[in-house]
């Protein structure tokens, strides 16, 4: 079964099809992005809270790849071409801060690596750098292949007995393996974590779609839970910072180098707050998007038999009953192209959101001064001039030497320009290495009538989790 018979995004009946354009035309002649009239308002705000995805592949559908929407006091600018991206995140990036959306998570996540700007975000970024250099991730291949196997094994002792719920599994394992690491500690020590997120991102999206208009001290059950959220976070990040400076601080890890640059600044009240951000930050980012890309991994593997007798092959060829190392990076390339197609498809940052500083002209269409841009890897990868039958499932995409046929802009999934994503080589290790044992051993199914639904939140994740039954894999892969 194609990617393409899952189930639909709903139709935009609330993004203004059908309606006329608004003129494509600013003060002083200048080129404006065509979109939805005015009037189509109150249906376009409707969908921005209950279908985003909807609403993004709708408005590039119809109206082309600039395409400006009102949604209530804010006018976004939504850019769906390479040549955007790459003006809007590189060769301008300097003119672009973080926008609608980050903006609201900085109340969750302070300035952490995500949501700071300028030489705060430059100087984070240089002290956490040395933990992500492509040696010090090979010299942690050991114990992700660790983790990743102590989930087969966890997985195959469900065999046969119903449904699990794989988001909760793959949690788990990729918080294991960012506490190993990039930690250097045991997060299963710390549980709570992954519920604590959930509201976190719950809030931020709640923020984004309702303006902030909603007062952050508000007694409704949602800000409610956040606030005890990001107190368990709080004391996560406390207990994690006071373990490890008892027991020495010492090594090139992320923690370590982040104790060592607050230790260091001249400001002590401000360092510690800089350490909780960044560390609530890296808990996040660390283990989210490859959790996300890992269950849409599955669920398209189910779907798709020929895939997953593929990746089956190729695991038992390359390593035969032992447990990969860096080196099998390289060598599982099928495996590799599987996630990459995954990635195209559900992109776990769906959306990258900026705010113009000052006016810009993006395609030859100008960009106002304070406007909000957005850059949706979701809809850029679908985008039909790049991808031929962009809904279809096709590993063979990425095969070696097909992407000197695409523009470099039309898949970004970890981003690109100066914030590309400083994780990006530990999550295609942990990915290739999970999907790789998973495959040689175990066959994972979604239970019939489960519907898995698309949520749009800070990562693209699945409403519901994904439950998956399991059993073992027979002679020749079957």
């Amino acid at each position: 079964m194609s990617a393409a018979e899952r189930e639909p995004v709903p139709a935009p009946e609330a993004a203004g099809a059908g309606a006329a354009a608004e003129p494509d035309a600013a003060p002083g002649g200048r080129r404006t992005p065509p979109g939805p009239p005015r009037r189509a308002m109150p249906g376009i705000f409707a969908k921005l809270v209950r279908d985003r995805l909807g609403l993004m592949m709708d408005a590039t559908t119809q109206y082309g790849d600039a395409v400006r929407v009102a949604a209530g006091p804010k006018t976004l600018y939504i850019f769906n071409h390479p040549r955007h991206a790459k003006r809007v995140l590189a060769d301008n990036a300097g003119n672009y801060h973080k926008g609608i959306g980050l903006a609201q998570a900085r109340r969750a996540l302070g300035d952490g690596l995500l949501t700071s700007e300028g030489e705060r975000w430059r100087a984070q970024r240089r002290t956490v750098q040395p933990a992500f250099r492509q040696s010090r991730i090979a010299a942690q291949a050991g114990a992700v292949a660790e983790e990743a196997a102590g989930l087969v094994r966890r997985l195959r002792e469900h065999a046969g007995r119903g449904p699990v719920e794989l988001m909760g599994e793959l949690t788990g394992l990729t918080l294991g393996v960012l506490g190993r690491t990039l930690l250097d500690a045991d997060l299963s020590a710390h549980g709570g974590i992954g519920e604590a997120f959930e509201a976190v991102q719950d809030q931020a999206m709640f923020d984004m779609v309702t303006l902030s208009a909603v007062p952050p001290w508000t007694p409704l059950p949602k800000q409610l839970r956040f606030r005890r959220a990001r107190a368990e976070l709080a004391r996560v990040v406390d207990r994690l910072v006071a373990e490890r400076t008892a027991r020495g601080a010492d090594g090139d890890d992320a923690l370590a180098l982040l104790i060592a640059a607050a230790r260091s600044a001249a400001d002590p009240e401000a360092a510690r707050r800089r350490l909780h951000d960044e560390l609530i930050t890296l808990l996040l980012a660390g283990h989210e998007t490859t959790a996300s890309t890992l269950g849409w991994s599955l669920y398209l593997i189910d779907r798709h038999p020929d895939v997953a007798r593929r990746l089956h092959e190729e695991a038992v060829a390359v390593l035969g009953d032992r447990l990969p190392e860096y080196a099998d990076l390289h060598r599982l390339t099928y495996t590799g192209m599987v996630i990459e197609e995954v990635m195209r498809l559900y992109p776990p940052v769906w959306i990258l959101t900026r705010t113009a500083l000052a006016a810009d002209e993006v395609g030859g269409y100008h960009v106002p001064a304070g406007a909000d841009v957005l850059i949706a890897p979701y809809t850029l990868h679908r985008n039909p001039a790049f991808w031929q039958d962009p809904e279809r499932f096709e590993p063979e995409r990425f095969a070696p030497g097909n992407a000197t046929a695409r523009p470099r802009y039309a898949y970004i999934p970890f981003g690109a320009g100066p914030r590309f994503c400083v994780g990006n080589h530990l999550g295609m290790l942990e990915a290739t290495f999970v999907l790789a044992l998973i495959a040689r051993e175990l066959r994972l199914s979604v239970p019939p009538g489960h519907r898995v639904v698309p949520e749009p939140m800070l990562s693209l994740r699945m409403r519901g989790g994904l439950p998956m039954n399991i059993r073992l894999v027979e002679s020749g892969g079957r």
